[in-house]
């Protein structure tokens, strides 16, 4: 059953890939990119115009795997970008400055050193540089941080336990440093969001033994990721989207897809919302699709401050 289950998804996937591979726009990785799309409001007048600056790792700056590059690089198809779309409907115009790295961790977005920027600089002391510029500006900033630093406790189908305690212990303490110099360097009408995060490994879950013992450990380790990251956010008064529910990672509704097959809905969400289930050159990539990054958008929105 687990041959045909992953077939399906296999062949899922494939359909998902043929429906995101859409016109492509990339910019370089690290470098300040700066979007503003001209708001659609449903009036006749505009609400308001807001900076937003976007920090983070590769989910920040919209990476998805291409034919240009299977591997994956960062496109103008993000979160961010959607969630400039989706304000712009509703009158609303964001000034987009995208400062994210891919591969980053908190450790490095401090100290450095990453492939995106040059020493003395890393993604924190320029996005201190940005807010300190337009400190009388209304701006959204957000922040998305954490799971590299956890990731390093998940390697070969495994997960260490010695390992994710002592990761989420330093992660909280950075992550504290990290809000405590962006909320000073902001102004009084700067706007601050945290990301949560999904979880990329619960099609692990349709293998037989060492995957499925990792995918059902993997939930217990990224519930304990997004409870330290909100404890850390809410310290600050500081909402967090709630991503993980936007992949409704907590749906084990059984989902026949034949007669004797059987999965669960989380499952099948993550072979739409992710790249995990795409076949050979694509997948299995654990950043999300188009459709993930619009889920991931909406999540955002859902904690807007009032006026956005």
């Amino acid at each position: 059953m687990r041959t045909r289950q992953t077939a399906w998804l296999s062949a899922l996937a494939i359909v998902l890939i043929g429906v995101s591979f859409t016109l492509v726009q990339l910019h370089a990785p690290g470098s300040a990119t700066t979007t503003s799309v001209p708001a659609r409001p449903t009036s006749n007048v505009a609400k308001a115009t807001y900076l937003y600056l976007d920090i983070g790792a590769s989910v920040s700056v919209g990476v998805q795997p291409t034919p240009r590059d299977p591997t994956g690089q960062p496109t103008s198809r993000g979160y961010s970008n959607r969630l400039v779309t989706l304000e712009g409907a509703k009158g609303v115009t964001l000034k987009l400055t995208e400062l994210g790295c891919p591969g980053e961790s908190i450790a490095m977005m401090i100290h450095g050193p990453d492939p995106c920027y040059v020493a003395p600089d890393t993604q924190l002391s320029d996005a201190v540089v940005f807010l300190r510029a337009h400190h009388n500006a209304m701006t959204l900033v957000t922040v998305d941080l954490g799971f590299n630093t956890l990731d390093v406790c998940f390697r070969h189908n495994d997960i260490d336990p010695t390992c994710v305690g002592p990761k989420l212990a330093v992660l909280k303490g950075q992550l504290r440093y990290v809000m405590n110099v962006l909320t000073r360097a902001g102004g009084a009408h700067v706007s601050f969001i945290g990301l949560g995060h999904y979880n990329p490994y619960l099609t692990k879950a349709v293998k037989e033994g060492a995957a499925e013992t990792f995918a059902t450990n993997s939930v217990a380790a990224l519930r304990r990721l997004n409870q330290a990251l909100g404890q850390v956010y809410g310290s600050f008064k500081v909402p967090m989207a709630d991503v993980a529910t936007a992949f409704h990672e907590a749906d084990l509704t059984k989902v026949h897809i034949t007669k004797t097959e059987v999965t669960t809905a989380n499952v099948q969400y993550e072979c739409k919302f992710t790249w995990m289930c795409a076949p050979k050159p694509f997948g299995p990539n654990l950043h999300p699709t188009d459709a993930g990054y619009q889920a991931i958008a909406q999540a955002i929105e859902l904690v807007l401050p009032k006026g956005l």
